[in-house]
């Protein structure tokens, strides 16, 4: 990918951070990542939550809140689509987007894609969040689904997309790659700081660790590296308690023939090492 990635910049720090021991992160450093674990603890609301998508990677666990919901937004595309299927299946037509494939991996005519990386720029080969949606629905539409996997892209998509942009969303998922530049100073402040932007209009309602990669320990904290984040908007939440038990019993391994685990208590409300 062109430009400068942040993604690929955040796997650098990681990598440059690895070279010393992790004991050696500075007290300051853990205090910090702390007060981000305190920040993302999910909540439980009024809107349960339903698996949308297959029963391996690809599918996530969102508030059942989908009445009035036309458009999901998806870019990152795999080759499969079952999480785009099932809302499809509930009337929902969605926007795929991915340079790197040639099409949608399903074909039908609720699937509009776009041969493009959303990306902080507007070229032959990136577009940004806010022209996607802008050019594919009317402004007027502010109850969107945003379902996003884009391999450590996701930083500098959040970091161009104003507050605005995405408070049009009813639902995002995401899921964040190298969340280990957690214990990195320059690595915080761009998680933290797209941390900040997305939750200031929504709340965590449920995190899934991706057990494609090993959790990372540094003194109290676990942190695994790729996690699956779904938030929702919070004029949309009636209640909202601390959610203290995890897995969900909807949630699915991402890879079957790996071992799996766990999100680390650390991670919410009443959790072990918080």
């Amino acid at each position: 990918m062109g430009g400068f990635d942040v993604g690929w910049s955040l796997k650098a720090l990681v990598l440059r951070s690895l070279r010393y021991r992790l004991e050696k992160v500075r007290s300051g450093q853990l205090s910090e990542v702390d007060e981000f674990l305190k920040l993302v603890r999910p909540v439980s609301t009024d809107r349960p939550l339903i698996r949308i998508g297959g029963n391996g990677d690809g599918g996530y666990l969102i508030p059942d809140d989908l009445d009035g919901v036309k458009y999901c937004f998806s870019p990152g595309v795999s080759t499969t689509a079952s999480f785009e299927e099932n809302l499809i299946a509930r009337g929902v037509k969605c926007f795929l987007a991915d340079y790197s494939v040639v099409d949608a991996p399903i074909e039908n005519e609720a699937i509009v894609f776009t041969k493009k990386f959303i990306g902080p720029k507007c070229d032959d080969m990136f577009m940004t969040l806010k022209d996607w949606v802008d050019s594919s629905v009317d402004p007027a539409e502010n109850d969107l689904i945003l379902q996003m996997d884009i391999e450590g892209a996701e930083y500098e998509s959040f970091i161009v997309s104003d507050e605005s942009l995405l408070a049009r969303f009813r639902i995002i998922v995401v899921e964040f790659h190298r969340l280990d530049a957690l214990f990195n100073k320059m690595g915080f402040k761009v998680i933290n700081g797209v941390f900040q932007k997305i939750l200031r209009n929504f709340d965590v309602v449920h995190i899934h660790p991706n057990n494609g990669s090993k959790v990372l320990r540094c003194g109290r904290i676990d942190v695994p590296p790729t996690m699956e984040f779904t938030f929702l908007r919070k004029d949309r939440i009636g209640e909202r308690r601390p959610t203290t038990t995890f897995p969900n019993q909807l949630d699915r391994t991402n890879v079957p023939d790996m071992p799996d685990f766990p999100l680390p208590g650390c991670w919410y409300e009443n959790g072990r090492g918080s």
